[in-house]
Parts: structure tokens; C-alpha cells; sequence
């Protein structure tokens, strides 16, 4: 979260490069925790830090006492564990689990814990993910907290409640002052430093660390800058150093597995959101030669919106709301009866159905489109009702053998769909305006399985670019 909104809360101690340092002390122990840290951080054992003034714990490092040895095979597990869990893809939530539990077992007496990282997503900033929340789901998409850098043209909005605590919180605090770790013992004197330590105390936490994780700048992807980890006990002595020191060892390889992880998931989601679902799959799994097509049945489905041209002369602010009310509509449309999107044109939509049976598809894009024209009808209520433009979808439907793969330049390429089915659909949906009809399809598609008895002709049309004259059908308002 660059300079936004992130989840945790404040302590004793504030660290940063400039005032901590590990130190040898031979006389100190290391018995506890500081197993987990290995042979040569054992070396390094003694942390010297700079308290804060108030609510400061300054009694001795309480004495656990621990088999060395296991705790070094365990810390030894846990890393090699985190290492196979991002290799392999494992959720954030589970690897944020299992790395609890594995704390937790090895003497860190945690309450309760969580752990945030930002993301590149069209609506969610980041996820945050929990630990020791019995009434609470494990994980949480918060919204954006910041529009810095974002010409939303009144689009895009800010996630009021996660923008209050990220700016009331510790991270936000850390992010200014340079520091890497915050911690404070939770009390009636503290509770109100930052977001959610009352709600920290409440829950009977006494200590409160809150760890960031920074990127190099050559890591950081849009808001992914840092791995923020909020850690909290209800032992009555709270944290002692040779714990916190541990979970300092520990939470970068932490954040390595679930920034990993999270990449993986945010390339897949940028995939589908810019090229469509199975289009971004197909791109994934390697598809990715230029000029590598497949030919394939398919539905096509092109539309555009009626009178957009004049809306945009007329009311420009207006452009980028309506088309994102429009394309909700649409989109989702197509998705729900398994359509893909592959491309938004200005006010155009390209997408097509396929299925092993030409009348399964050919029957999924009709209902999309019943479902289309039903939820253009309650969005143009709404927004009338809302003093704002409104407009009607214009359809063309057709089916046939279309090439699906990649084209374009060796700098850039595109993966849809080419061919003469193509073009007639987009040529049909144009003929919408002529007719004065909102949904038209060829009589090929017509044609398919006993979808012609829903349908009425409207009779024969020359097409711009085919060859022949073409029945054209729309929905019989009578069937």
C-alpha cells in the first residue's frame, strides 16, 4: 500500500535501519525462540533497541525452556514448508495459517494475527488475511484507499472504512517515519494510538508488533510496495525480545511465499480482466506464438449502444460512468450463461459462446441475451430515476467457423477471433439501427435447434461486405 491504507496497529518500540543493530553477547540466552533463528543469528542474539518512554516492558526476557535442537529442525521445516507452499501456488490463507500454527507450537505465544498485501485488481486495493478471528472470515478484500495518480473522472471510489483505519493505523505511521517495526503494550494509555488496538485490547491482546516488509523498488508492482503483518498476544508479560526477534527472522520468508503466491493470482486476473476469461487462461498455458490460431465453432456476439456518439458530444463527463453502468450489465450477462468477453470497443462489446453442441452455444447466447435486455431495462430506470442519460443496447448474433488464437506484430499481439463470421456479425448488429431493432441474428443462427420459434423474421438484408442478401431475425414479442 504506497502511501494508502493499510491494517494493524502501533508499540513500544519503533524500529528502522538506523536504530537497531544485533550485537554478540555471550552471556545472554538463548533458550526460547531464538532456536528457531538458526546458528547464525544465534551469534547475533542480542537485540539492543531503543524503548519508548511510556508503557515500556523493561523486566528481563522471560525464560521458556526448549529442546534447541527441535526448535532448529522445526525452523529448518517451517522455511522449507514456505518455500514449497509458493512454489506450488498454496492460498495466501493457508500458508498465513499453517506459519501461525507452526509459530504458535514452537513457544510464540500469538493471539490473534494478520497479514495485508496490496494488489492490481479493477475494484479491490489488496487482501487482507487472518489468524485467530473465530467470528471473522479468514480473509478480507478491502477497497481502494487512495485515488492518487488516478483520473477516475468520478468513476472509482474510495473504501471509506479501510481508508479510515489505514490512515488512523500503524502502517500508515510506519510508512512516514521510515520504520519497519512498531510495537506497543495494549492498554487504556495506548488503546487510542492507532486504528484498532482498542479492538486489539477488547479481544485481550497485552502486546501489539506490526512488522512491514518492504520491496525493492524493481519488485514493486502498481500498490504491491510491501507485506504488512500485524502480530499480537495475550500472554500477561506480552512479547519478549527473543519473540519478536524470531518473527523478525521469520516474516520475510513469509512474505516472499505470499508475494509469490499473490503474483501468480494477480497475472491471472489481469490476464482474464484485459483479454477475457478463457482467452487469459489460453495465454497462460503458453499460447502464445504469433500467428498460433485455432479454427473453432463459435457464437459471436457484437453490440454497441444506441445514440453513444451524441450522448458523448452532448454530456462528455458523463461517457466513462455510463459506459461502465452499460458494460456491468452486459458483461455479466455474458459471463453468467458462460460467454467470453474478448474485447471492449469504445461503446462495443465483442464476445463469443462455444460448447461441444453448436445448438448448446447457440441456446446459452440467446438467454445472455434475454438476460442483457433485461438488465439494460431495470439500469435504464435507475438512472432515469437518477436524472442521468440513458441509452439501449444494439445486438448482432451469429454463428460459424471463426480463427481463435494470436495476431498482430512481434512487439505487440492480440489473441481473438478473425474470420467472415466475424465480420457478419458486427455487420448485423450495424443493420439494428435500420430496422429499428434492438437484437437481430442470422438465419443461420435461426436455424439451430428450435430456436426459430421464438424468433420472427424481419425479412432480407444486403450486409456491407457479404456477398448475398441475408434473412435476419429478432425476438417474436409474441412467443
Amino acid at each position: 500500500m504506497a502511501a494508502h491504507v493499510r491494517f494493524g496497529s502501533g508499540a513500544d518500540i519503533t524500529r528502522s535501519p538506523s536504530n537497531v543493530r544485533f550485537t554478540p553477547e555471550s552471556g545472554h540466552s538463548i533458550d526460547g525462540p531464538a532456536c528457531l533463528l538458526g546458528p547464525l543469528s544465534r551469534r547475533k542474539w542480542s537485540l539492543q533497541s531503543q524503548r519508548a518512554r511510556h508503557n515500556c516492558d523493561t523486566r528481563p526476557d522471560s525464560k521458556i525452556s526448549y529442546n534447541r535442537g527441535m526448535n532448529e529442525n522445526l525452523s529448518r521445516e517451517l522455511l522449507a514448508w514456505l518455500t514449497q507452499a509458493g512454489l506450488a501456488g498454496t492460498p495466501e490463507s493457508d500458508i498465513f495459517s499453517v506459519f501461525c500454527d507452526r509459530c504458535a507450537a514452537a513457544g510464540i505465544p500469538l493471539g490473534r494475527a494478520h497479514v495485508a498485501i496490496d494488489t492490481l485488481h479493477p475494484v479491490h486495493e489488496g487482501s487482507l488475511f487472518r489468524w485467530g478471528y473465530p467470528n471473522e472470515p479468514l480473509v478480507y478484500k478491502y477497497g481502494r484507499t487512495s485515488l492518487e495518480g488516478l483520473d477516475a473522472s468520478g468513476a472509482a471510489s474510495l473504501d471509506a472504512q479501510a481508508t479510515d483505519v489505514w490512515r488512523r493505523g500503524p502502517f500508515y505511521n510506519m510508512l512516514q517515519t521510515g520504520a519497519s517495526l512498531l510495537r506497543r503494550r495494549l492498554n487504556a494509555d495506548t488503546k487510542d494510538e492507532f486504528s484498532m488496538l482498542a479492538d486489539w485490547l477488547a479481544a485481550g491482546m497485552t502486546d501489539y508488533v506490526a512488522i512491514t516488509t518492504r520491496f525493492a523498488a524493481e519488485g514493486v508492482i502498481g500498490e504491491m510496495d510491501a507485506v504488512y503483518s500485524s502480530w499480537g498476544t495475550k500472554a500477561p508479560e506480552g512479547f519478549n525480545d527473543s519473540q519478536i526477534a524470531t518473527l523478525e527472522h521469520l516474516v520475510p520468508h513469509l512474505a516472499l511465499a505470499i508475494k509469490s503466491v499473490s503474483l501468480a493470482r494477480m497475472t491471472r486476473t489481469l490476464m482474464e480482466t484485459y483479454l477475457g476469461r478463457d482467452a487469459g487462461q489460453r495465454v497462460l498455458s503458453g499460447r502464445i506464438v504469433r500467428g498460433l490460431a485455432e479454427r473453432i465453432d463459435a457464437v459471436v456476439w457484437f453490440s454497441d449502444l444506441r445514440g453513444f456518439t451524441r450522448i458523448t458530444d452532448t454530456t462528455p463527463e458523463q461517457m466513462i460512468p455510463l459506459l461502465n453502468d452499460y458494460s456491468d450489465v452486459i458483461v455479466s450477462a455474458i459471463h453468467e450463461h458462460g460467454g467470453d468477453v474478448l474485447k471492449l470497443i469504445g461503446d462495443g462489446t465483442l464476445a463469443i459462446f462455444t460448447a461441444e453442441s453448436r445448438t448448446h452455444a447457440c441456446n446459452a447466447a440467446l438467454a445472455a441475451a434475454i438476460g442483457a435486455r433485461k438488465g439494460v431495462a431495470e439500469l435504464k430506470k435507475r438512472r432515469s430515476a437518477e436524472g442521468k442519460p440513458v441509452t439501449d443496447m444494439y445486438l448482432g448474433l451469429h454463428v460459424g467457423k471463426v480463427f481463435y488464437g494470436n495476431v498482430g506484430s512481434r512487439e505487440r499481439l492480440d489473441f481473438t477471433v478473425l474470420g467472415p463470421a466475424v465480420n457478419e456479425a458486427s455487420r448485423i448488429a450495424a443493420m439494428c439501427r435500420s430496422v429499428d431493432q434492438p437484437v437481430l441474428m442470422s438465419a443461420t443462427f435461426a436455424n439451430v435447434g428450435d430456436i426459430k420459434r421464438r424468433l420472427v423474421s424481419v425479412g432480407r438484408y444486403a450486409l456491407r461486405g457479404v456477398a448475398h442478401p441475408q434473412e435476419l431475425f429478432t425476438f417474436d414479442p409474441d412467443a
